[in-house]
């Protein structure tokens, strides 16, 4: 969901153009397969993540650390191949082929995994169940399980880069040109069918895993998968595909080479003194004067060597413009704010136990109908939605009619208030694990973690909206704060920062729990996070995660305040 929500900036400042052979194509009438092609593809990926933790543990017999560390690995190649997916289509590819190589990756690394549920070789054998004696998955299995995993990691990653782009790239043709009011259409459609397949996902697919087996459970999302490439390709005659141009990263990487090469030039503290390659048409004239030694990058030594006739570098990777170089800066500016995000990543990452906690507990409504374990993380869906609403149509209405004034809360007032909703959230994990894990005791459900307990699952339902309330505000927060804050050419960063920060969160999530599972277990202890939920200690293992954001927070006031006034806040400021 925050990679979603982080996207909309990315598009709405990008202008690119089309050959003149391609002028007749594009439109409404390529949306339709656009849309269904992110929507089933986001779908069937989406399917595999609810209940990976209990196939994993129960068919390849990993112990719940082993498992969960796969879980956070796969999260994060998954948030960061959308990064590199993007670089690559932007500057060699071209979006369309980056879509359409995407879904033939995807759907073939979706049958190999589909294949482990079905080809008894593929996995490890069966516990016998008189003795207990689990064998543990082979090298082999091992590797086939985790190539799988990793090429639809890669090929969801490669459609998610390219697709909400390559429909806007459709609604750029002239005709369109005078009415911005269809390109917030498609926007609205684009997200409402994201919306939709994670609902499906985490309903109707995981419904299928549980009741009907993981053969069944896994084979769907390939029908999906399947029917996605096909309506990819079969919309190629309409659409309108554009040619591959430089990517703002090249640049970033060009500016850091630069500096590095011209590192022995001396800077003059008068201007004047010194000619800086300009771009274009930009009314950036003079670097800034902090972080000066990233000038060097963008200092003319020599223009007759440095320049070709038309005013372009003859060396990008030696000259580059004054727009590159603050371009950088301000990247570098946001970063200590950025890292503070990665803490809340590291929190929406978490899994895998809350699956095993639902699945101990009380899962009935009514007296036929059991919502499975996995479904529950829909109600975090379903909690950021509601907040979208409600802060647009009730909490500033309110606020304003309170204040007598029209009421604003800046975007690092809701990041902050993200972060310390998160808090709460892997606090109250933590309380209601403590219960939990009191109750199955009492109830002798020590040496059986399968055991479903006397305690309504509903109980879960406040960590799950706190968790769906805080990645809505800091998402959308920090989004608008990139693209406030960042020159116009840089809002497509915004979307490769917070794709980035998901990865660091999982694989630092990963390194947390590894290494609390190293402390916890030694003298033949039972480890914080071991396999037996009612044996290990989840409420402790969650308020060091909570102990984690109280000084998250922290730190992000401090950064916040170093940062000083974002240019929202100054805009306020000057209003009459």
């Amino acid at each position: 969901m925050e990679n979603l929500l982080c996207e909309k900036g990315e598009m709405i400042e990008q202008t690119l153009l089309l050959d003149d052979s391609e002028t007749q194509k594009g439109g409404f009438r390529t949306l339709p397969f656009i849309l269904g092609n992110a929507a089933l593809t986001n779908a069937a990926t989406s399917a595999l993540t609810p209940n990976m933790i209990l196939y994993l543990m129960n068919e390849y017999h990993m112990d719940m650390t082993t498992g969960s560390n796969i879980i956070y690995m796969w999260s994060a190649v998954t948030n960061i191949a959308p990064v590199v997916g993007a670089f690559m289509a932007d500057s060699f590819v071209g979006r369309f082929q980056m879509i359409g190589l995407g879904s033939v990756v995807t759907l073939m690394g979706m049958f190999l995994f589909w294949l482990t549920s079905v080809i008894p070789q593929a996995r490890p054998p069966p516990c016998v169940n008189s003795s207990n004696i689990c064998r543990s998955a082979e090298m082999f299995q091992l590797f086939f399980l985790c190539i799988s995993l990793g090429i639809v990691a890669i090929g969801a990653g490669a459609v998610k880069s390219s697709s909400l782009a390559f429909g806007s790239d459709q609604l750029k043709r002239e005709v369109y040109q005078d009415n911005a009011r269809l390109m917030e259409r498609y926007f609205s459609w684009y997200y409402a069918s994201y919306a939709l397949s994670i609902l499906v996902a985490l309903t109707c697919l995981v419904y299928i895993q549980v009741n009907m087996g993981w053969a069944l459970g896994f084979g769907a999302p390939v029908l999906l998968m399947l029917f996605s490439t096909l309506l990819i390709y079969l919309g190629t005659p309409f659409y309108a595909k554009l040619k591959p141009k430089s990517s703002l990263i090249t640049g970033l990487f060009q500016v850091i080479v630069a500096s590095y090469r011209n590192r022995c030039l001396k800077l003059s503290s008068q201007s004047e003194d010194i000619q800086y390659h300009q771009k274009k048409g930009s009314t950036v004239v003079l670097p800034s004067e902090k972080l000066r030694f990233l000038n060097k990058a963008c200092i003319v030594q020599d223009p007759q060597l440095d320049l070709s006739p038309d005013g372009e570098a003859t060396d990008p990777w030696r000259l580059c413009t004054v727009d590159q170089v603050e371009e950088l800066k301000a990247l570098l500016k946001v970063v200590p704010i950025w890292l503070t995000g990665v803490v809340l990543s590291i929190n929406i990452s978490q899994n895998t136990f809350p699956v095993l906690q639902a699945n101990t507990m009380d899962r009935h409504i009514g007296s036929s109908f059991e919502i499975p374990a996995a479904s529950f993380g829909i109600f975090a869906v379903i909690s950021a939605i509601l907040w979208i609403v409600l802060y647009d149509y009730l909490i500033l209405p309110i606020a304003s009619k309170m204040t007598g004034k029209p009421a604003h809360f800046s975007t690092k007032e809701r990041m902050g208030f993200g972060l310390f909703l998160s808090f709460l959230s892997v606090l109250v994990v933590a309380v209601v694990e403590g219960v939990r894990r009191s109750i199955a005791i009492k109830e002798g459900y020590l040496d059986d973690p399968e055991g479903v307990i006397l305690m309504s699952a509903m109980w879960l339902l406040p960590q799950n909206s706190l968790t769906g309330f805080a990645e809505a505000l800091h998402a959308i927060g920090q989004n608008e704060f990139y693209i406030s804050e960042f020159p116009r050419s840089m809002s497509s960063v915004a979307a490769s920062l917070l794709g980035v920060g998901m990865g660091v969160g999982s694989l630092l999530a990963s390194s947390i729990m590894s290494t609390i599972d190293d402390l916890t277990k030694r003298g033949g202890e039972e480890s914080w996070v071991s396999s037996n939920i009612n044996k290990g200690h989840y409420d402790y293992y969650y308020l060091v995660l909570a102990g984690f954001s109280l000084v998250n927070i922290l730190c992000y006031i401090v950064c916040s305040k170093a940062y000083g006034p974002c240019k929202e806040e100054v805009m306020e400021e000057e209003k009459p």
